[in-house]
């Protein structure tokens, strides 16, 4: 396979990643709109003997990405509706993302960005578009918090890091820098003293949030770049999306819990997955997530329970699942309370999600 990234549907045929079976003209439309990209830390995970392998279910392109149903979107969480200035996005009070790229190292074919991300995407921010974007971090006193994702911001080097994390460190008012990314799995090399160096702000708390899916993309290199980080002084917490096929099973994420427990890492959400086009093979419904995280409750250490969180589809914010937020109607169908009051249907009909929207 090489030591390098393979990033088309040919390079994944050449490497014998696709199932035998598979159409590879069919995979190849995918691969025209949906950006790809297998690392080889991930490549060398994946089971070419199991058709079901749930790593390569995460990264080898679908057919089934080909169809969108009604009721996705292309910005299924709303950021366009909560951005102010390019790059960034104020959705609550306290904190904002600030997305300096948008391309990533894998492209999970589940990702809610997946219209915004990878080559033919939104694209890195230009210094000026930086310069706003800070310029609104640092003119806005309530911002405590600044979450840079993207894409993900470890594609970027050491040197940009470092200069972005400098910025952040003269705003007084920001008190905490938190990173998203899958780097310390699937380029755990990447993960270097220099690159450690770069994330911590001076005057502030720096989090990562890993974002891994299953127990086995914690590799031995992934748990080692995962405790340069914390040796660092870095404070470390999860992120994990409940899907069809990879983890829908409460032994597996019991197991990944606990792993990431093991390697002094929070287990912090679960998401929902996102209603993104041609993602509709991920998803399970509300019910069924909720019986799973019933399922681990008791089996498992309370260190190692994450939030299960739905994203309100059109903007409006998390809500924890299991929360009295959430009620399941008659018609089955899930009324969901945002946290300024307004209430939403879920899954939302096609024309609108708000039934009254208090905003």
């Amino acid at each position: 396979m090489g030591a390098r990234t393979l990033r088309s549907v040919a390079e994944l045929d050449d490497a014998q990643l696709l199932a035998p079976d598979v159409e590879v003209n069919d995979l190849a439309r995918v691969g025209e709109r949906y950006a790809v990209a297998v690392t080889p830390a991930m490549a060398a995970l994946i089971d070419r003997n199991d058709p079901s392998d749930p790593i390569a279910r995460q990264f080898i392109p679908d057919v089934a990405e080909l169809e969108t149903l009604p009721g996705e979107q292309a910005d299924p969480i709303g950021d366009l509706a909560h951005s102010p200035v390019t790059g960034i996005v104020h959705r609550y009070p306290d904190r904002v993302l600030l997305k300096a790229v948008h391309v990533c190292p894998v492209y999970c074919r589940f990702c809610f960005r997946r219209e915004m991300v990878g080559p033919a995407g939104l694209g890195t921010l230009t210094p000026e578009e930086l310069d706003r974007a800070i310029e609104y971090i640092a003119g806005r006193s309530e911002i405590w918090e600044v979450i840079l994702t993207g894409g993900d911001p470890l594609v970027l080097s050491a040197r940009r890091l470092r200069e972005i994390t400098q910025r952040l460190s003269a705003i007084g008012h920001v008190r905490v820098v938190r990173f998203h990314t899958r780097v310390p799995v699937v380029d755990p090399y990447k993960v270097d003293a220099g690159l450690v160096d770069a994330l911590m702000a001076s005057g502030k708390t720096t989090y990562v949030a890993l974002h891994a899916n299953h127990p086995r993309e914690l590799t031995a290199d992934a748990r080692a770049a995962c405790a340069r980080l914390i040796d660092a002084g870095i404070a470390m917490i999860s992120q994990t999306v409940l899907l069809k096929g990879v983890n829908d099973d409460a032994d597996v994420l019991a197991a990944l819990m606990r792993a990431f427990v093991e390697n002094r890492i929070r287990p912090y959400y679960l998401h929902h997955p996102d209603l993104a086009p041609g993602t509709s093979h991920f998803r399970l419904g509300l019910d069924e997530g909720r019986a799973l995280v019933d399922q681990m409750r008791g089996r498992i250490s309370g260190l190692c329970q994450p939030t299960y969180i739905l994203d309100i589809p059109g903007g409006y914010g998390k809500v924890p699942v299991l929360s009295p937020a959430v009620r399941e109607g008659d018609d089955g169908c899930f009324r969901i309370r945002d946290y300024r009051g307004g209430e939403h249907i879920y899954p939302p009909p096609a024309e609108s999600s708000v039934l009254n929207d208090k905003d």
